[in-house]
């Protein structure tokens, strides 16, 4: 008895260490796609977005450009403009033509425009998912998961381009159910001045401004 009782908890260390693992192939894929990215001072990039929550039976697709230097973006998409300098954010809604500032506070877990190429190097195992065939050229896909229980996202599955290492998707499924697709449609590094990072209210006729702060 003592015996298997010995060889259960061996058992039960060796598939819990195994499990611990992150797969060393994804592990590889990732670096070079963090070093491309992080070898980059700005870019500039097109990209489609889609929400589907089955539960609720809703599909919606949007299209939206974005423009990123360090930890700063500029985002349009759809009816909304959000610009964050890296501790202000100012998020413009076109039908109201209100702009609500609110001071940057990123939760540990979020999904930001600067952050998606680093996420996987703490909170997350990776794993190679499979080589994918598209428009011609080959991907890699892989899945991270958080070792947070707790964080509404239990998947980001990253298309990842076996030639140049750039990102052609990712997508996040969330415990609810529903899931958020971004395919990249074009990308270029850019010469971006600061200035495009902070808003500036004489562009906005008649602007009301909601300070949050």
């Amino acid at each position: 008895m003592k015996r298997l009782k010995y060889l259960a908890v061996l058992l039960a260390a060796v598939i819990t260490t195994a499990q611990a693992q992150n797969d060393p192939k994804a592990g590889e894929i990732l670096d070079a796609m963090s070093e491309k990215y992080k070898a980059i001072t700005a870019f500039k990039a097109s990209f489609t977005y889609t929400l589907e929550s089955p539960g609720s039976n809703i599909k919606e697709n949007y299209s939206g450009d974005i423009t990123v230097k360090n930890g700063k973006y500029h985002l349009k998409m759809g009816e909304q403009e959000v610009i964050n300098n890296g501790s202000t954010v100012w998020t413009y809604l076109k039908e109201s033509n209100e702009v609500n500032i609110s001071d940057y506070q990123p939760e540990e877990d979020a999904i930001t425009p600067t952050n998606i190429y680093t996420i996987y190097k703490k909170g997350y195992k990776y794993a190679y998912v499979e080589q994918k065939k598209e428009g011609g050229q080959t991907y890699d896909v892989v899945d991270l998961t958080p070792e947070n229980k707790n964080n509404q996202i239990h998947k980001i599955r990253l298309m990842v381009n076996r030639k140049d290492r750039s990102v052609r998707s990712f997508r996040t499924f969330e415990k609810n159910g529903n899931r958020y697709n971004y395919l990249i449609t074009k990308f270029a590094p850019a010469e971006v001045d600061d200035k495009l990072f902070v808003f500036d209210q004489s562009k906005y006729k008649n602007v009301e401004v909601v300070d949050l702060r």
